[in-house]
């Protein structure tokens, strides 16, 4: 069974990203602020789900979503800043998205949110003074293997795996 909250905070988001070990395609990244009383039996780490419940899951975490962001990054972006940074940098954007401004993130991985923020480059998005500050303000926790942990990385990990997918389907 996930857990609901890793912070015990009202407004704590999960982030998580699809496609970093791919050889092709973007890396994308999801945000995800889910209702304090959100429950759901079927949801879980999206590697560990059917491609048919992922697929079932999808609407139903985009509606009952307080909010949520997906972010693609592209190879030429990847090309320039790695995959790591890649990763990183579309949990951010996602985050930068949210309508709503999170308390506490909660990071799938073994590296913090805030680590690479401002990097030089020539592609992608370029964070102004106000988003990096806005970023470093909120706490968070990376978790190693999160996504398999608490309802909100894996449902950030559902929405990431699934609009890659719909996304490598059209190319």
């Amino acid at each position: 069974m996930l857990s609901k909250s890793y912070s015990n905070l009202t407004l704590e988001i999960g982030t998580d990203e699809a496609g970093r070990g791919c050889l092709a395609g973007p890396v994308t990244a999801a945000a995800i602020l889910l209702p304090e009383h959100f429950e759901n039996t079927l949801l879980n780490d999206s590697k560990q789900l059917s491609e048919k419940n992922r697929k079932k899951l999808r609407p139903i975490l985009e509606e009952l979503a307080i909010s949520y962001a997906v972010t693609h990054i592209f190879p030429n972006e990847i090309d320039e800043i790695n995959i790591l940074n890649a990763s990183m940098k579309g949990m951010q954007e996602s985050i930068l998205q949210l309508n709503t401004k999170p308390e506490y993130i909660i990071v799938d991985g073994n590296r913090p949110l805030n680590g690479k923020l401002g990097m030089k480059q020539k592609t992608g998005k370029i964070f102004s003074e106000e988003e990096i500050q806005f970023l470093k303000s909120i706490p968070n926790t990376s978790i190693v293997k999160g996504d398999a942990k608490y309802l909100s990385i894996a449902a950030a990990s559902v929405l990431a795996k699934t609009y890659r997918d719909d996304y490598m389907d059209t190319i």
